[in-house]
């Protein structure tokens, strides 16, 4: 998933030296890389800690409730800090909370507790949404305002590699490793082991960025006539704001229920039969897609309408949907894997077509979006549970109904305007 695009007003140029500005954002894109890396190998993890464990699927989605639950609940104060802070500060605190997350891993493996790795998965969702909260405004402000979006896609770009490269990592050090093909049952050394790796890569990256000179930018909220607590929620008036949140809402939702689940949905008897390192090898090409499509979306969107380019690529994903929940073997799952591809415009396309026209209330209509994103909490639980009811495949029925309703706002939702009873 892309990082949260946070909305800024700041005044501040980067330094006129573009040498330095590129340092910077070279600097950067390794921290979009490595929080792509980390989001991504909870689809590696939730197959390893349900063989663990003997987890229901609704069990095991809990692991991606605790990890998106973190961007609910922090994004806001965190903000706040790194406006007290600065951005190279809370680049630092944010690799640094989200590296003690992944050597929390270490103890809640040796005592094979599943709330422990709950805990772990939330401190480490933590630092990571410090992290975009601190990295995502400082990309946008480092040069010039006009070139932001590029900038921006460009690191995002970073992310995408990072989600596409994971799965190969995680095959390898966590599931090849760690889940014993006679019974089943997985072995807690090997995610130790890759989470340990993890801990002192971050912790190396926050050593670095602390030491790097980089630009000194201002990181304080903007003071508007529209920041007060009594008109937070002003902005909601706004039709094609709430609809596109329950949009983004939904959209996240379906995505990270889409990648939690590929792994068992390919290991399924009627599809792939595949073990679950096997199978692993084989998110890559979700994520990989997904990277392409975002480079190929970015050309299309040039010459055509993005509220019509991402009906058609709702409509595509539903399509892919129905045919992977009806129908059998290696092509229903290479359905599955090309939904990655009709991913990728989604989340950029609903959150500019969303924010669109709203002037003063832009701020305030990023923040709310931001808080959609907590979709990717609740619906993947919500699929677990009609996984353990009605089956794993038949269960995409609510992904499918997501993308219905993605349809609906870019055909009906995306227009800018006042609900009714505001306009009287």
């Amino acid at each position: 998933m892309a990082g949260i695009p946070i909305s800024t007003h700041s005044e501040h140029h980067a330094p006129s030296g573009s040498q330095n500005t590129r340092f910077a954002l070279g600097s950067l894109t390794t921290l979009f890389f490595m929080w792509g890396f980390i989001t991504c190998l909870n689809d590696i993890l939730i197959p390893y800690l349900k063989a663990m464990f003997s987890l229901s699927y609704t069990q095991a989605m809990l692991i991606q409730f605790c990890f998106f639950s973190a961007y609910f609940i922090v994004s806001l104060p965190a903000g706040r800090l790194i406006g007290k802070l600065g951005f190279q500060r809370g680049i630092v605190l944010g690799l640094i909370i989200a590296g003690i997350g992944c050597t929390l891993f270490y103890p809640a493996a040796a005592l094979k507790q599943y709330s422990l790795f709950l805990g772990a998965l939330f401190v480490l969702a933590s630092g990571i949404t410090i992290l975009q909260v601190s990295a995502n405004p400082f990309v946008s402000i480092l040069g010039d305002s006009k070139t932001a979006s590029s900038r921006l896609t460009m690191t995002q770009a970073f992310n995408s590699l990072g989600t596409t490269v994971a799965p190969m990592f995680g095959s390898t050090m966590i599931l090849s490793a760690g889940i014993s093909a006679s019974d089943g049952r997985a072995d807690q050394s090997s995610v130790q082991t890759a989470y340990l790796i993890l801990a002192g890569t971050l912790f190396i990256l926050a050593v670095i960025f602390s030491l790097l000179k980089l630009p000194t930018l201002n990181a304080a909220q903007p003071n508007t006539e529209h920041s007060t607590q009594e008109n937070r929620f002003e902005v909601l008036q706004y039709k094609h704001l709430s609809l596109g949140a329950i949009a983004l809402f939904l959209y996240v939702g379906a995505e990270v229920s889409i990648g939690s689940f590929l792994i068992n949905y390919i290991g399924l008897d009627n599809i792939a039969a595949l073990e679950e390192a096997e199978a692993a090898h084989l998110i890559a090409y979700f994520w990989g897609g997904a990277m392409v499509g975002r480079f190929i979306g970015a050309a299309v969107m040039q010459k055509v309408n993005a509220a019509h380019v991402l009906v058609f690529n709702a409509l595509a994903g539903s399509a892919l949907l129905l045919f992977a929940m009806l129908g059998n073997g290696e092509s229903a799952m290479w359905a599955m894997l090309l939904i990655g591809l009709c991913n990728s415009i989604m989340f950029p396309t609903i959150f500019s077509l969303a924010i669109n026209s709203l002037k003063q209330l832009t701020s305030q209509g990023s923040g709310i979006l931001c808080l959609a994103i907590v979709g990717g909490a609740i619906l993947p639980l919500l699929q677990g549970v009609l996984a353990d009811a009605i089956g794993l495949q038949h269960s995409f029925i609510l992904p499918l109904l997501c993308f219905l309703y993605i349809a609906y706002y870019g055909l009906k939702g995306t227009t800018a305007q006042k609900f009714s009873r505001f306009t009287k």
